[in-house]
This record gives structure tokens, sequence and C-alpha cells, in this order.
């Protein structure tokens, strides 16, 4: 029997798979296109290269990535047959919600001054 955390991880997994995939709200998919789209998209980028593709979207186009994450989210719960509540507003999903960790200020390397303060999370 899987763990709760791991099944959330392979959910995000598959949910950033699906958000980097080609396939697109409008064309209503099927739980067998989704999966399909999934797997073409993780082995075409894998899992870090889909996270990065997500990341790279919400840092250009947060407006529409919001969108997108969220039916990603809906069709993988749908083509995998979990809940809507355990894939979108499960614990551990915090980074498409604004709730990542602050950033930490880089480290001084060895004989170089930092050129720049980063802002402090309070």
């Amino acid at each position: 029997m899987r763990s709760v955390p791991n099944d959330l991880n392979v959910s995000a997994a598959r949910a950033d798979a699906l958000f980097a995939s080609a396939l697109q709200r409008s064309d209503e998919p099927t739980a067998v296109q989704v999966k399909q789209a999934i797997a073409a998209a993780t082995r075409a980028f894998g899992d870090l290269g889909c996270a990065a593709r997500v990341a790279q979207e919400y840092g250009e186009h947060p407006e529409t990535a919001v969108t997108r994450m969220r039916w990603a989210r809906r069709a993988v719960a749908g083509a995998y047959g979990g809940s809507r509540s355990e894939s979108v507003g499960a614990p551990g999903h915090g980074r498409y919600f604004g709730l990542c960790p602050a950033p930490r200020a880089p480290r001084a390397m060895a004989g170089r001054p930092q050129t720049r303060t980063m802002l402090r999370a309070s």
C-alpha cells in the first residue's frame, strides 16, 4: 500500500508533466489521452525537465500558468482516479499557491564580496 505523501508526489509529478505537454484543455482530452501526454512529456523532458518548464511558465506567464496547473491537476485526478481534494488542496502542493519558502541570500564566495543585498522575508 502506498503512503499518502508518496501518492501526492506522484500526482504532482504527473500534473507537472501534463502541464509541460502539448495537450490543451480545449481538446477536452480523455483519460487515455491525458495518460499518453504525461508519458510522452516525461519521456521527452524527464521529471525535473517538466518541473523546470512549469517554473519557467510561472515566471513568464503567471496569469495563465495558474489556470493551466489547475486544469492539469483536475485532469490527473480524473485520469488516475484521485479525488479533487487529494490532488488539488492537499498538503505538499503549496509550490503552486505561493507557499514556497523565502529565498535565501547566496553564500559569499571565497575571496569575492557579495555585490547585491537580498530582500529578507519577515
